[in-house]
C-alpha cells in the first residue's frame, strides 16, 4: 500500500511539473522526505499528507487515503537499512541476538547460519559482508548516536559458541569504554518487560520524522505513524528506566566474558 501510495505521488508530483525540492519547499518538508514516501519505504503523517495535498492541488485525496497499516512491510530490513545509514540517533533493543551494528564477524556468521532452509557457503558470505558492512556507521565517532539495550538472554546464550560470545560481548564492552556507543542490560532477575514482544530499533533524523522499525520471524515493519512511533519510544524508555545503570551493566558484561573465557 505504500508503494502504491508513493508512485500516485510521485504521478502527481511530475504531473504538476515539480522536482522533488519544489514539492517539499512548497509543502514545508524535505526532498528527502518526499524521496522515501516516494520511494513507498516512509508514510507520511496526516498533517504532511494536508500539505502535500495543498501544494498539489489534490483536495483531500493524500490525506484521505493515507495507508491504513501502521508502518511498511519491509524487504526483510532493506527499508530500514537505508534509514538506518541516514539515522543522527538510534537505540537499539535486543531481545534474542546482538542488534546487527555492533555483532562481530563470528557471531554474524553464526546467527546467518542458522536459517530454513539452509543457505549455502556462498550466500552466508554475502550475508556476513552485508552485515558487517552495516557497523561501518560507527566509523564516524560521533554520529550517530548509539544506545543499546539488551536483554540479559542475549549475553546468556551461547550462539556461535564459547568462543564467539566472550569475542562479541568484549566486543560491546570496549565499544562502550571508547563512549562510542552507551549499552545498558536489563537483568533478567527483573521479570517481564515493555519489550519482551520483539526487537526494536528505534531512529531519528536531521531531515524528516522519527521512525521505528520491528522484526520477527522473516519480516520487518518500518513504522511511520508518529502515534506507533511515539508509543514505541515510550516503551524503549520505560524498559530503559528498568535496565542496569551504564557501570553496572559493563561490569555484567565483562562478568560474563569471563565465564566464557574472556579472548
Amino acid at each position: 500500500m505504500g508503494s502504491m501510495y508513493g508512485e500516485w505521488l510521485r504521478a502527481q508530483r511530475e504531473a504538476a511539473g515539480l522536482t522533488q525540492q519544489e514539492l517539499a519547499d512548497a509543502a514545508i518538508m524535505t526532498r528527502s522526505h518526499i524521496a522515501h514516501i516516494e520511494a513507498g519505504r516512509r508514510v507520511p503523517s496526516k498533517e504532511d499528507a494536508r500539505r502535500l495535498d495543498g501544494a498539489l492541488n489534490t483536495g483531500n485525496v493524500l490525506s484521505s487515503f493515507l495507508p491504513k497499516d501502521d508502518g511498511t512491510i519491509a524487504d526483510y530490513f532493506e527499508n530500514a537499512r537505508q534509514l538506518e545509514q541516514q539515522a543522527t540517533m538510534i537505540r537499539e533493543f535486543a531481545l534474542t541476538f546482538v542488534p546487527g551494528i555492533l555483532q562481530t564477524e563470528g557471531y554474524a556468521r553464526a546467527v546467518l547460519g542458522t536459517t530454513f532452509p539452509p543457505r549455502s557457503d556462498g550466500e552466508r558470505d554475502r550475508h556476513v559482508v552485508t552485515r558487517l558492512d552495516r557497523a561501518k556507521i560507527l566509523d564516524d565517532p560521533l554520529t550517530p548516536v548509539v544506545w543499546a539495550l539488551l536483554d540479559e538472554t542475549v549475553l546468556r546464550r551461547p550462539v556461535g559458541g564459547r568462543k564467539v560470545m566472550a569475542e562479541q560481548i568484549t566486543h560491546i564492552v570496549r565499544l562502550v569504554e571508547s563512549r562510542r556507543v552507551r549499552a545498558h542490560v536489563i537483568p533478567l532477575g527483573l521479570g517481564a518487560h515493555p519489550l519482551m514482544q520483539s526487537m526494536l530499533t528505534l531512529m531519528w533524523f536531521e531531515d524528516q520524522p522519527p521512525a521505528a522499525y520491528t522484526e520477527g520471524i522473516s519480516i520487518g515493519r518500518v513504522h511511520d505513524s508518529p502515534a506507533v512511533v511515539q508509543r514505541l519510544q515510550g516503551a524503549y524508555d520505560l524498559a530503559l528506566s528498568d535496565a542496569l545503570p551504564l557501570q553496572e551493566s559493563l561490569a555484567l558484561m565483562r562478568a560474563i566474558a569471563r565465564d566464557y573465557g574472556t579472548p
